[in-house]
Order: C-alpha cells, then sequence, then structure tokens
C-alpha cells in the first residue's frame, strides 16, 4: 500500500525539543529570515543517560542539584530536579562518574564514619541511575566495628518543560505530599509524578522534601536504597516511564570490530548502542520508529539527520531506514503545484557566509538515495513497493526544480544555489533513475539527462581554476557570483552513492578534480587534527566554535573518510579516520555532533562545543560509516552479490567486523595487515568478491 502525501501545504519537521518547529521554506517560498539562534545551558561536562523518551542528565558527582538542565526527564517534562544524598549528615564525597551503558551511568563516592580518626574513609557509596530515573544506592562499609548512620535523600521537582528550562525559565519547586512509601508532586496542569523507595523509609517529611532511614552496618555488610519515578497526566493513569512504548533494540543489529587497534571496538559498540537509546516512535504512528537528531536540545520530529544516520546505519539493517522515510514520507506535500512532492523541514543556519538553508529541500532530495541504497542493502520488495511513489514524487520535484537553471536553489527560487546541494541532487537523480529502471518505472532517462546537465553547468559555474590546482565554490549567489569559501561541505561532492554490482555513481567532479579536493581536505586549514572542519582556517568568517564556519562536525568527517577511502585516496582518508579515532577516545567514545575546530597540539584534546548534543544521531552513524569504509563493503541484494573494497594501506592493521546485516542475513568481513578482505559470513546464495 503507497503512502499518501499530507495535504499542502504541510508543517516543518523537526525542531528543538521545546521550541516551536521552524517555518516551511522551499525553492516555492520566499526564503524567511533566520530565527535569532537560542543559547542553550551547556552539558559537554554531563553524563546523559539515554533511552528516549526517558533521559537523565547527571553532573559527574551523581548528585541532582537542580541546578541548569540537571534531572530526570520523560518526554520532554522534567520528572525530578533534584536528588541530593546525605549519610551522616554529610554529601559523599565523589571519586568517580562514568556512563556504563548508553542508558545508565555510575558514581562513586565516600563517607568517613562517625568517629573515625584515621584517613581512611570506611564507607563506599555506589549510586547507579538509570535514564529513566530509576536508581539504586548502595552503601558498604569496611569499617572494623558495627554502626549507625542516618541515610537522608532530599527530592524535589518542578515538572518543567525542557524548552524551558532550556531557555533558563523553569518553574518554583512543587510542594510534595507524601505518598505510598515516598512523595508525589502535583503540578498546575494535574500532572504528577511520584518517587517510591525500597525499602521504605523510616521518616517522609514531605515539607522538607525528605526521606530518611536509620542504617546499622556491621563490618563488611552492604545497605541498598532503589529509588523508582512515575508519572501521570490527567485521564491517564500512572506509568512507568520505560514502558513497553520503547522501541526495540532490534531495529538496528549488535555489530562489533576486533582489531589491533582497540579504538575501534569501543567506538563501534558505543556508537551502536547511542543509536538505539536514540531511537523514538513516531507519536502518530506507533509502529515507526526514527531517530532524535540528538539529546538533550532536539528530540523533536523527524529531520533530514534522522533520514542521513538512517542511510549511514543501513549496515545494520534496513528496518530503521524504512521506518524513517515511512515517517518523513507522510509529511510529503500533494497537489497539482511546483511544491507537490517536496518534504517541508524548518530552516537551518548555514554559517555567516549564506542565508539560511531549507532542511526539507535536503529531505526531499535524500529520500530516493536511502531508499535506492536501503535496497542494495536488502530492503524487503513490501517496504520498497510502499515507499516507491515518495519517492517517484520527490524525483518529479526535483526535475521541475532543475529545468531551468539546470541547478537547484536552496530555500528559495531565487538562490543562492549550494554546492552541496547540487551534490545531493545529483546523486538522487543518478541513483533514483537506477531505482526506477529496477522497479520498471517510467523516468529514468529524464533524470539521467537532468543529471548531465547538472553536472556540466556545476564543472562550469562551481569549479574555479587558481595556480594551486582549482578549488570548488561554495555556493553562487544570486547576482551570479561564485563564493570560493572551502570548507568541510566539499566532503558531500565525493559522496556519489550506491549503484548495482558494487559500483559508485558518477560524481560532480572529474578524476584531477577529486583529487585536488582529496588534496584540500588533507591540508592543515582543514584538517583539524580531530577531524574535518566547517570552513577552512584562512576563509573569511571562521570560527572555531562555528556550527558551519570552522567547528569539527562528525557526520562531515565521516563522509569525507568514505568518499575519499572509495576513490582511492588513503592517505587523507587514513589521517581524518586517526584523528576521529582520537577524538572520540578523549569523549569517552561517545562523539558529540560537533566540536571546535582548534588545530591539535601535542599533549592536547578536543575542545567540546557549548551547545552540542551528545550523543547525536548523525555522529554515533557517522561512526560506523566512518570505521567501515576500513572494509568499503558494497551490496547488492537484489543482484545476489556482495563485495569488499578495503582500504590496502590497512591503516588500524587487521579488523573484522561481525553482526553486519546484508540482504537479511548476518554478515563478517575481515581485512588483513596486508589490506586485503575476506567475507568470512553472508546470506546463502550471494556471490562474494573483494
Amino acid at each position: 500500500m503507497a503512502l499518501s502525501p499530507a495535504p499542502a501545504p504541510g508543517r516543518p519537521t523537526g525542531h528543538l525539543l521545546g521550541f516551536p518547529p521552524g517555518r516551511p521554506s522551499g525553492p516555492g517560498a520566499a526564503p524567511p529570515r533566520a530565527a535569532p539562534p537560542a543559547e542553550l545551558p551547556s552539558v559537554h561536562g554531563a553524563l546523559l543517560c539515554v533511552a528516549l523518551p526517558a533521559l537523565a542528565v547527571c553532573a559527574e558527582h551523581g548528585q541532582l542539584t537542580g541546578e541548569g538542565p540537571e534531572g530526570v526527564y520523560a518526554a520532554g517534562r522534567r520528572l525530578l530536579s533534584r536528588c541530593l544524598l546525605r549519610v551522616a549528615g554529610r554529601e559523599p564525597v565523589a571519586l568517580q562518574g562514568r556512563m556504563a551503558t548508553a542508558d545508565r551511568a555510575v558514581f562513586l563516592g565516600v563517607v568517613r564514619v562517625p568517629g573515625e580518626t584515621g584517613p581512611d574513609p570506611g564507607i563506599t557509596v555506589e549510586r547507579t541511575r538509570s535514564a529513566d530515573g530509576t536508581e539504586r544506592i548502595t552503601l558498604r562499609s569496611a569499617a572494623v566495628r558495627t554502626f549507625r548512620v542516618p541515610v537522608e535523600i532530599a527530592l524535589g521537582t518542578d515538572l518543567t518543560d525542557l524548552g524551558a528550562v532550556a531557555s533558563g525559565r523553569p518553574g518554583p519547586e512543587l510542594p510534595a505530599t507524601v505518598h505510598g512509601t515516598g512523595l508525589r508532586w502535583t503540578g498546575a496542569d494535574g500532572r504528577s509524578v511520584a518517587v517510591t523507595a525500597d525499602p521504605p523509609p523510616m521518616d517522609a517529611l514531605a515539607a522538607a522534601g525528605v526521606l530518611r532511614w536509620e542504617v546499622e552496618l556491621a563490618p563488611g555488610a552492604t545497605f541498598t536504597i532503589q529509588l523508582r519515578i512515575r508519572g501521570d497526566s490527567p485521564g491517564r493513569p500512572a506509568t512507568a516511564w520505560a514502558g513497553p512504548g520503547r522501541p526495540g533494540g532490534h531495529l538496528l543489529a549488535e555489530a562489533s570490530a576486533e582489531c589491533d587497534d582497540p579504538r575501534p571496538g569501543e567506538l563501534l559498540r558505543t556508537s551502536v548502542e547511542d543509536l538505539r537509546a536514540l531511537l523514538q516512535r513516531d507519536p502518530g504512528h506507533p509502529a515507526d520508529v526514527h531517530l532524535a537528531a540528538g539529546v538533550p536540545w532536539r528530540c523533536g520530529s523527524v529531520t533530514a539527520e534522522a533520514l542521513w544516520a538512517a542511510r549511514m546505519a543501513l549496515p545494520l539493517g534496513t528496518r530503521l531506514a524504512a521506518t524513517t522515510l515511512r515517517a518523513l514520507g507522510r509529511t510529503q506535500l500533494s497537489g497539482d503545484g511546483p511544491e507537490s512532492g517536496r518534504i517541508p523541514g524548518p530552516l537551518r543556519d548555514a554559517g555567516p557566509l549564506l542565508p539560511p538553508r531549507c532542511t526539507g529541500v535536503e529531505s526531499t532530495l535524500a529520500f530516493p538515495t536511502v531508499l535506492a541504497e536501503a535496497r542494495r542493502w536488502g530492503l524487503p520488495s513490501a517496504d520498497l513497493e510502499e515507499l516507491l511513489p515518495v519517492a517517484e514524487r520527490c524525483l518529479g520535484w526535483l526535475r521541475r526544480v532543475a529545468e531551468g537553471s539546470g541547478l537547484v536553489p536552496d530555500p528559495g527560487p531565487t538562490g543562492p544555489w549550494r554546492a552541496e546541494t547540487q551534490a545531493h541532487a545529483h546523486r538522487a537523480a543518478l541513483l533514483g533513475a537506477d531505482l526506477l529502471d529496477a522497479c520498471g518505472r517510467p523516468g529514468a532517462d529524464a533524470l539521467r539527462d537532468a543529471a548531465g546537465r547538472l553536472r556540466e553547468r556545476f564543472r562550469r559555474e562551481f569549479w574555479r581554476d587558481d595556480p594551486a590546482g582549482g578549488r570548488p565554490a561554495i555556493a553562487r549567489s544570486p547576482d551570479g557570483r561564485a563564493r570560493p569559501q572551502l570548507g568541510g561541505w566539499a566532503a558531500h561532492l565525493l559522496d556519489t552513492g550506491l549503484l548495482g554490482g558494487g559500483l559508485h555513481a558518477q560524481g560532480l567532479l572529474d578524476g584531477a578534480e577529486t583529487g585536488q579536493v582529496a588534496r584540500l581536505l588533507g591540508t592543515p586549514a582543514l584538517d583539524s587534527g580531530w577531524g574535518l572542519r566547517g570552513l577552512g582556517t584562512k576563509e573569511p568568517g571562521y570560527n572555531p566554535f562555528g556550527h558551519r564556519a570552522g567547528a569539527v562536525r562528525v557526520h562531515e568527517t565521516a563522509v569525507a573518510v568514505a568518499g575519499l577511502a572509495a576513490s582511492g585516496h588513503e592517505k587523507e582518508a587514513a589521517a581524518l579516520l586517526s584523528g576521529l579515532l582520537d577524538a572520540a577516545q578523549a569523549f569517552d567514545h561517545r562523539l558529540p555532533e560537533m566540536y571546535a575546530g582548534e588545530q591539535r597540539t601535542a599533549g592536547g584534546r578536543p575542545v567540546p562545543h557549548p551547545a552540542a548534543c551528545r550523543p547525536a544521531a548523525v555522529a554515533a552513524a557517522g561512526a560506523v560509516h566512518a570505521l567501515l569504509a576500513l572494509a568499503g563493503i558494497r551490496p547488492d541484494a537484489p543482484g545476489r552479490s556482495v563485495s569488499a573494497h578495503p582500504m590496502r594501506s590497512a591503516p588500524l592493521g587487521t579488523i573484522r567486523f561481525s553482526g553486519l546485516v546484508v540482504a537479511g542475513e548476518p554478515f563478517a568481513v575481515r581485512v588483513g595487515r596486508l589490506g586485503l578482505g575476506m567475507v568470512e559470513e553472508a546470506a546463502a546464495g550471494l556471490q562474494l568478491g573483494v
């Protein structure tokens, strides 16, 4: 059954959680002004436990103080803002806080036993907190005598929406009432939350929001308190927030990497965990699941980033791509007007050199690409049949928009014309034509003709010759001028897309131009040592913290690594991958969506970006994409073949990837120290090649 498009004009998709969505835009609409950026509280030093819609933002010491964004959230509302533990009247001395899994953090502290005179603490305090707020607090005695200590937990909440927290407008703390074995709070809108404790406290002081125990600990003994949070809304019974509505992790395979270098295995494991933690259901269609763009600020509707992330996660299975495409397809504009077939989306900041870009244009061009490549990885025919009409309408929109000039404007009909958008359009046209041919649908020849015209005009109007070998322009402005500023966006020119038989589609650049772009991406102006900068250091407007003006964006670095490896420029690919692995290690293998483009120095560390989401869908999926460039897997499930084209330099030594999925079955591949690939596990009947 085909998806039905949304009626025009449609609503934009994707927004900051708690903030209104952006305004619709596109080549048929006048470019609106960009909204002033919101200043978000920094969370780069926090531990974020994620299992959407549940989320816990914790400081490294483990106490929830109610300051800033700290707290336990469910579906964008803060259920608990304060959880302060005191043992013998004092807070434990915090020693360590770490992530155990994507949804669980562990905190370790100590308390001195009353009456002790030596320097050694007698009580160890371990706290384990999950994304849904469930917490296990264990006191362990190493003292030589039995003693009694009071244990108190002070609790509080404001039941404030995350958007208000983000904008620095949290509500006042609500009064508590005693409820069962804990406390309960009710907001003015009738929503309430309760915290229960096991074992029950000896005292529950509602006025102070305190639960209290008297604990007797013998030498070597332990005492454990477990806290649970349950929230409810008017007309809905109380429910634990980590209930059956949580998407299953089976949507993404549990891939692993074994390598001479331990970093890839840790990064792949953490990235797959983070992708699973970011899964969320479409509220109107719970069977469909997509990735949140990032935590904590961008957990709204399905976005273009969710689609790019699903594309990069195709080696983990095609189900996520299918459900993400389905969710976006429902927003597609219908009718017979010029905007028919476009997927709407809000504007997104494009840096200091260009006006905001339209994420809807990006989604519209990505849709046929992702569907075509998902088919190569083994998308079931029923999903393909359902989603193909949406892809055809996207391709129809592309043909109409590019009919006049041969180029695709973004965000409005008067431009500008961005190089990155042309790369997306060219890829969509060629992969879309391949898809239409394979499905026996008309229109493939017209798309290939459009791609040819786009390619010819791009080389004529975007490539700027100079004594150093030339460079692509970032955009053409409405007055016809080319903007020559170089940045990480150029990586998208190397991402040509996958066709059948293990072949990559033709790109916008010829061989010499591809080699020049590869050289430029490897220069210190763009390669920070930690990854690829969004804008070169020598360009006007460079800012090491600029989202598209100099910060390192993990997604772009991953696209560069894969594109460079596929085009044979392994030296530059290996350098960027090495920097990304080192950055991941500094971030405990949970990469943020971006970090500062400061130049790497001996003994230095990558500098966090204060507003970056961590984890983020495109960062986690980008890590998977970059790592798998080492093996160069090129599936063709419809053609019953799969081949490996590994990096011959084997920059990380021997590496084996297992737990991947090709044609719906487990897939494993090994790359030896000499750069030779070997498929070790694959679906029966697949022709194997290296």
